[in-house]
């Protein structure tokens, strides 16, 4: 996929994200975020935003945390929400595709990589928003889904901030049934952190698979697999230690 399509995933996904959050009631809470209300969601939401626009607009080379969340609530804090939003969508938008900034994971170029994020990083809470109003979660397109499984999977779990661990060499398989062929990776699961390849490259223990836009949420912990065959203490152990810790 490329940017400009990532840029244009955050621009729809973000005003889905507001407009399920204002359906809700700041005060609801979010199933598949049992810990948060919705009010919880935006301010983490906006406050990514915020902390990817600053790399880019201000061409950060090196990390920084982001900032604090807002002690905002109500109608302000939707207002403080959307004007983030925008104003990330804008700064991808605006940065030349050669602009130089800080990143953590391998990308074409800083843009490609945060709007990669970025698009992912709102899907994924958008459908928190839209489980908290109790309606049907909007659709994630096939091939979108499976651009995040890369990320999720060759990305984000092959650093060492992944707790995916074994304690002896096991094999999980991912399977995505549609998009718009079929797709697998192999996940090698060790004391160290996992190794992704694509396609069916060793037996394996366990496999989990599904349509893609369902596999994609239920590797983010949103939905349960699909389909499990084999082992299923391997699935049941992604369930339990793949929570995302961004730096």
């Amino acid at each position: 996929m490329d940017v400009s399509r990532h840029i244009q995933v955050v621009s729809d996904e973000g005003l889905l994200l507001v407009r399920a959050a204002e359906a809700a009631g700041l005060g609801a809470k979010v199933p598949t975020c049992p810990d948060w209300e919705v009010r919880d969601l935006v301010r983490h939401t906006g406050m990514v935003h915020r902390w990817a626009t600053a790399f880019m607009a201000e061409r950060r080379i090196e990390f920084r945390l982001g900032g604090g969340l807002p002690e905002l609530d109500g109608a302000e804090l939707l207002d403080w929400f959307r004007e983030g939003h925008a104003a990330l969508v804008d700064t991808l938008t605006g940065t030349p595709p050669d602009a130089e900034c800080w990143t953590f994971l391998p990308a074409p170029s800083p843009l490609a990589f945060w709007a990669r994020r970025q698009a992912h990083e709102t899907t994924v809470h958008r459908t928190d928003a839209e489980s908290a109003c109790g309606d049907t979660v909007s659709p994630i397109d096939a091939e979108f889904a499976v651009d995040g499984i890369e990320e999720l999977l060759l990305g984000m779990h092959s650093r060492e901030k992944s707790r995916v661990r074994a304690g002896e060499p096991r094999v999980l398989r991912v399977r995505a049934t549609d998009a718009p062929a079929e797709r697998t990776w192999t996940v090698r699961l060790s004391e160290g952190p996992p190794v992704t390849e694509r396609g069916a490259t060793a037996a394996a223990d366990c496999e989990v698979s599904g349509q893609a836009a369902r596999l994609y949420l239920a590797l983010w912990n949103r939905l349960p697999f699909p389909e499990v065959s084999g082992d299923p203490a391997l699935a049941a152990l992604w369930r339990e230690r793949s929570a995302i810790v961004m730096r």
